[in-house]
């Protein structure tokens, strides 16, 4: 009551300007933020979205006085996310845990969260803008998944790269009024703190005064301390790509954050194609005794026009034209000029973002992708499995992080015995299951492999789940059943031999 109270008459002295709120986040006393890094992520998310006002929004001149208008954009950021998401993770992949019992519970969070939909749309943020973050969370006795881009998440505290406190923010509008609602996630000693507060913002640039958490979310506690957390309460994804423009920071960077140059001259030079049909319709030159003349009713002047349907220029009388002369001016149409420039930046931007030359062309209505069959020796295929190596290692921290909010609320346990989580890619791209099934044969045959290291790269399974199958194949061996034997006529030969 005394919080909510003191809250109030911080807000009423906040307006009446005899107390200042917080200027900005990066004023905050705990938070150390690269906000040039973070404008950076903002730039990358509008070029993700397709628009992105420094570059799309262009002023020119006329005769009529300055004019503005948005350049056309071929969108590149959108389409090498979604295809580097799309190639790395989609529903042919498998997440294998090894205790039979865990599997099936994470197996079922996964699928009350539609996690297969949900993280390959945030996988392709991810590549977008650097990273993303997922927290697991219980609500009305089910543990959900909470998905964050990252332009709502700032690091606090990290080692080697491991990210161990964390501030999400969330900013919402009411009545209004503008809110910011700071979620942190904090150690104190061996304790686990999640605080949760909210600030009211009534300049558009500050983040504002603290208000009472109750009066927006009444279901959440201001201050939540756990005792029995391993590890924090959330994972951080991001592509393997290191982070040159802030080699300090644990962030990381969209995959096109080196190709900035290259997109703005793809999108110049799509915007040159377009316009190249606009401005480089027919034209006709006309002589000004071919256009129309009416009369002004009021002021008693005559007026000459022309049909803007019929799309032609009145000529001005130079020197010697004909009068009666009608002259096509046409340009022709520079098409495949601007389609092999465009081809060009494509193959600098794809060598830029780690695809092979040639994965993405442009035929005049489009841009296609070329990344259905990709050999193993090809750029595309070895810059997947990079990004499914940090990809694997974060989708294993999360099904620790998960399980560590299951025994909290005791929903599941912790296997008695160690467990081990693997995830099987799609690799289909690459060559076809046959060819991969032959490839092993040939390393067990050459012994250059073993039996149990071939069953897991062929089904993608753990080493226990390999070691199991092979079990299974050893006993069906060493059982030869009546069926089999009678088909080789080993049963009839034994009988004549008893007979005679």
């Amino acid at each position: 009551m005394f919080k909510n109270m003191l809250a109030r008459i911080r807000q009423v002295m906040y307006r009446m300007g005899l107390i200042k709120g917080i200027k900005k986040l990066a004023d905050h006393k705990d938070i150390q933020i690269n906000e040039d890094f973070y404008k950076d992520i903002g730039n990358w998310r509008a070029l993700y979205k397709g628009y992105f006002s420094e570059w799309h929004d262009i002023r020119y001149t006329t005769i009529a006085g300055q004019k503005k208008r948005r350049m056309a954009t071929l969108n590149m950021p959108k389409v090498v996310s979604q295809e580097l998401a799309t190639l790395i993770f989609n529903e042919r992949c498998e997440i294998n845990i090894s205790d039979k019992t865990l599997s099936e519970n994470i197996h079922d969070v996964f699928k009350n969260n539609n996690f297969v939909k949900k993280f390959q749309d945030y996988l392709e943020y991810q590549f977008a803008m650097g990273g993303m973050v997922i927290k697991p969370f219980v609500e009305d006795e089910k543990l959900k998944l909470s998905y964050v881009t990252a332009d709502c998440f700032i690091p606090i505290s990290w080692d080697h790269n491991t990210i161990k406190e964390a501030v999400f923010i969330n900013e919402f509008s009411k009545k209004g009024k503008k809110y910011t609602h700071l979620e942190w996630h904090l150690w104190d000693g061996e304790t686990y703190l999640i605080r949760n507060e909210v600030y009211e913002n009534n300049t558009g640039e500050e983040l504002g005064v603290k208000v009472p958490l109750m009066q927006f979310f009444p279901n959440i506690e201001e201050e939540i301390r756990i005792s029995n957390y391993k590890r924090s309460g959330f994972v951080y994804f991001k592509p393997n790509t290191a982070n040159n423009l802030d080699t300090a920071s644990p962030l990381g960077i969209s995959i096109f954050a080196n190709a900035l140059d290259t997109l703005h001259s793809l999108d110049i030079a799509f915007d040159s194609y377009q316009r190249e049909f606009r401005l480089g319709k027919k034209r006709i030159l006309v002589p000004d005794t071919a256009i129309q003349a009416v009369i002004d009713p009021l002021t008693g002047k005559m007026h000459r026009y022309f049909d803007a349907e019929d799309e032609v220029y009145q000529a001005m009388v130079l020197g010697d034209m004909d009068a009666n002369k009608i002259a096509d001016i046409s340009a022709t149409l520079r098409v495949e000029e601007h389609i092999s420039a465009i081809n060009s930046l494509l193959n600098v931007l794809a060598m830029q973002i780690g695809f092979s030359s040639g994965a993405f062309t442009f035929d005049g209505q489009g841009v296609k992708t070329a990344t259905e069959v990709v050999s193993e020796n090809s750029k595309t295929f070895r810059t997947k499995q990079s990004h499914e190596n940090l990809l694997e290692a974060g989708i294993q921290e999360l099904v620790e992080c998960i399980l560590q909010v299951a025994e909290l609320y005791q929903l599941f346990s912790r296997p008695d015995g160690e467990y081990e989580v693997t995830v099987a890619f799609d690799d289909s791209i690459a060559e076809d299951q046959n060819a991969e099934i032959a490839k092993q044969v040939q390393l067990v045959t050459n012994q250059l492999t073993s039996k149990k290291k071939a069953i897991m790269k062929i089904h993608g399974f753990s080493e226990e789940e390999a070691e199991q199958l092979l079990k299974e194949i050893a006993e069906e061996n060493a059982t030869a059943t009546a069926e089999a034997i009678d088909f080789f006529g080993i049963n009839n030969n034994r009988q004549e031999q008893d007979e005679t």
